[in-house]
């Protein structure tokens, strides 16, 4: 039975994230020798599935962000679809969509049809790759639209059989080595993510959430029938206890959930009703543990109890959930499996898993990891901020000491990536400044629209690759050159894209980098200014790559014969991404009015958090005379984001 959403919701954001899924099951009835059928049909497909995604821009323009419910606008609610699937462990089919996936959804459907066009020189077991690619294209799109954090894992781990066995079958001479490599550094990253997962939700309690969090979380529960849950509906009049009605209360069973809106809500204390005594520590045992400050926190909510070596489960939950986001960044040191597997896989694949895969760490730690534990996420910032800069300044050193084209290009990515980190990592919001949210806001969308720009740039850069690739059969930069003057559209739509990846003024690259660079320096000018020196150094070897492949003396590697000018086919790939390159850079507010409210939405909340969390914590004065601190009760109860309140150094001081 329906908990919530239309049917045009339900419909719409389940053919956007099965339609692939659906077309691989029909592929399998088709002969295996109709090749040019089954690629006209996978790329049919994703084309619908391009075409869905464009209509929730204009459901989300009128939709408020995902658990706001005074948002962008009033006029209509949320796209979500939520239904019942194990409820017996309270596990929903929760997708939705807001200004943070949207984006990446479109991002992905719009490669997918790119790669699927690339996919055109597959010339064996043709079948059998576009069945693992609709697959793959379905695990992508449900990593972005999930809300619940059980059916979040578990596309998270589609994902994963389809492009080992894309990289295993499909790939250069060292395909196995690089497909297992994948395959474990991604199983690896994915357990500890399991673990911090099964960790949040034994740890949560819906009962603890207000009515209008729960209505604000898309928490709320719908009356059970005997058809669903095995016990007969409640009869008008009777009491609502005995069903566990999440508003009642009243029961002394802990309810769990996977909802990573209520999880969020948990993590961050939002409207908490009065907590049960299992959650909170006495004063008495307060003061036994510490001078009061792990007494204090621990009754923010029932995530923030103390779990090992004084620090809390969301602490241990972060940094869980951290390593394993990391891996699918990647970042400085989990990033090795990255260069091999974008050189043995074939260009659609290195397509998806530059301009797509890689997306996946840092949606999950902006939707995910920050706010579900905050305080994870407050007390490693230098950590995270310190493997962004490492990993930007690592992978370009790496990228300019490269002479494959395709490794350069995939270590260009570790570089890239690095930004997304650093501007997620920038905790400015902080008492010193009023817990004023402007320059984390910049970080946080800085990163986000990096993460839009280097899945344009990335991918036209492996496909450019490609192209050469199949002409010449090899990748070696020493015997490029002159390539501008015997294939002039080529040249023109590289160096367009090369310089978009190098952050170009005018180009896609440039606003993410910026803002993230801004961002940073409120959280640290140092930070910022190391992190400056990087455009640098990409600007060297973006420049040295061009010199060497497209001008510069006469190609002098083998089959000159071969390089003529670019396809019709390879043109529609190349030239979208070319002119993406150019609009998104010249008019970023593209993406930004759909991104900034509910990126402000979710900072604005985090900022909040943090002002209570540091009222919570003793001064100087209270630590000399813990007597005082006794005297004057902390206020965990303070109003969420959702009540438009504003924060102002004078409610500080209140």
């Amino acid at each position: 039975m329906p908990l919530e959403g239309s049917w045009e919701s339900t419909a719409l954001l389940t053919l956007i994230v099965f339609g692939p899924a659906i077309a691989a099951l029909g592929l399998l009835l088709a002969p295996k020798r109709r090749t040019r059928a089954i690629k006209l049909l996978s790329l049919s497909a994703t084309m619908v599935v391009l075409v869905g995604t464009g209509y929730l821009c204009f459901l989300l323009k009128q939709s408020p962000p995902i658990g706001q419910t005074d948002g962008m606008s009033a006029a209509g609610p949320a796209v979500v679809v939520r239904l019942p699937w194990i409820p017996a462990f309270g596990v929903e089919y929760f997708l939705g969509v807001d200004g943070i996936s949207l984006p990446l959804v479109l991002l992905t459907s719009f490669l997918s049809v790119l790669a699927m066009l690339a996919s055109w020189t597959i010339q064996r077991h043709e079948k059998a790759y576009c069945v693992l690619f609709l697959l793959l294209e379905t695990g992508l799109l449900g990593v972005f639209l999930a809300l619940d954090f059980f059916l979040f894992y578990v596309f998270w781990e589609v994902t994963l059989l389809p492009m080992y066995f894309l990289i295993g079958l499909w790939g250069g001479p060292r395909r196995e080595y690089a497909a297992v490599k994948f395959f474990l550094f991604t199983l690896a990253g994915s357990v500890l993510m399991l673990v911090a997962m099964l960790m949040l939700y034994f740890s949560s309690d819906l009962r603890l959430l207000s009515p209008s969090e729960l209505a604000a979380c898309h928490a709320g529960e719908a009356s059970p029938s005997e058809d669903d849950s095995g016990v007969e509906p409640r009869k008008p009049g009777e009491s609502s206890e005995r069903f566990g009605d999440t508003s009642a209360g009243s029961s002394d069973r802990p309810r769990h959930t996977f909802n990573l809106l209520a999880l969020a809500a948990l993590g961050q204390s939002r409207n908490l009703k009065q907590m049960p005594a299992s959650f909170a520590l006495g004063k008495a045992e307060s003061k036994e543990k510490s001078s009061g400050v792990e007494g204090q926190a621990a009754t923010l909510g029932p995530l923030d109890r103390p779990l090992l070596w004084g620090k809390s489960v969301q602490w241990w939950a972060f940094l869980l959930l951290l390593a394993g986001f990391l891996v699918k960044v990647p970042s400085v040191p989990v990033h090795t499996w990255l260069p091999d597997a974008h050189v043995e896989a074939p260009t659609p694949i290195s397509m998806l898993l530059a301009g797509v895969l890689l997306k996946m760490g840092g949606y999950g730690l902006l939707r995910i990891a920050y706010p579900i534990c905050p305080a994870g996420g407050y007390e490693l910032a230098w950590l995270v901020c310190g493997l962004g800069l490492v990993s930007m300044i690592y992978g370009a050193f790496a990228a300019l000491a490269q002479k494959d084209f395709k490794r350069l290009v995939a270590y260009s990515s570790v570089s890239h990536m690095g930004y997304v980190v650093l501007g997620l990592g920038v905790w400015s919001a902080t008492a010193a400044v009023g817990y004023r949210i402007d320059a984390w806001l910049m970080g946080s969308s800085g990163a986000l629209f990096q993460m839009i720009a280097h899945g344009i740039t990335s991918a036209g850069m492996f496909f450019l690759v490609g192209v050469i690739y199949d002409r010449v059969h090899h990748r070696d930069l020493d015997q490029m050159g002159g390539l501008l003057h015997r294939m002039p559209s080529f040249g023109a739509v590289s160096i367009v894209i090369f310089f978009g990846a190098m952050g170009l003024p005018g180009l896609c690259g440039f606003v993410g980098e910026v803002l993230v660079l801004l961002g940073a320096w409120h959280y640290s000018a140092w930070v910022a200014a190391v992190g400056a020196t990087v455009v640098i150094l990409t600007a060297g070897y973006i420049l040295w790559t061009i010199q060497r492949v497209y001008l510069g003396a006469e190609y002098r590697g083998p089959h000159p014969e071969a390089l003529e000018p670019m396809s019709c086919r390879e043109m529609a790939v190349a030239l979208p991404l070319a002119v993406l390159a150019v609009v998104l850079g010249v008019y970023p507010q593209t993406v930004f009015s759909y991104a900034e409210p509910s990126v402000r939405q979710t900072i604005q909340q985090l900022a909040d958090w943090t002002r209570r969390y540091e009222a919570a914590q003793p001064s100087a004065a209270n630590l000399a005379n813990p007597a005082s601190s006794e005297t004057q009760p902390v206020n965990f109860q303070q109003p969420s984001v959702f009540q438009n309140h504003s924060v102002t150094v004078a409610d500080v001081d209140r």
